[in-house]
């Protein structure tokens, strides 16, 4: 993979909520592209960012956490992560955004955690 690369792949999941998979470096370079990405997904669908192939995360990255966090909650509806290696766990809970970020082991599991009951 390229310095600054960062695959982003979008899905959307059976049950109703979009899966945003990140891969490489979340970094100034590459932050305006899940930003945009983020913009583009249904606003009244749950979010599920897949962290488990992000290798780094800077100041920039977590902003861009941040914003998909907001965006879910203005919309009414809820934001998890899923799979956060051990260097970006460290990352949010040295910035406190663990407490505002729910993050799960797995995709599946973060999916079950903002899929409304029923």
């Amino acid at each position: 993979m390229p310095e600054y690369a960062l695959t982003i792949e979008v899905r959307t999941d059976p049950l109703g909520a979009t899966v945003v998979s990140l891969a490489g470096e979340l970094d100034y370079h590459t932050a305006p592209r899940l930003h945009r990405a983020v913009e583009r997904t249904p606003p009244a669908l749950p979010l599920v960012l897949d962290l488990t192939l992000l290798r780094f995360c800077d100041s920039l990255g977590m902003a861009e956490l941040l914003f998909a966090f907001r965006r879910t909650q203005a919309a009414g509806t809820a934001l998890a992560l899923a799979g956060t290696t051990a260097d970006v766990g460290r990352l949010l809970t040295m910035t406190g955004v663990d407490g505002i970020l729910p993050r799960h082991d797995s995709v599946e599991a973060a999916l079950r955690a903002v899929r409304p009951p029923g």
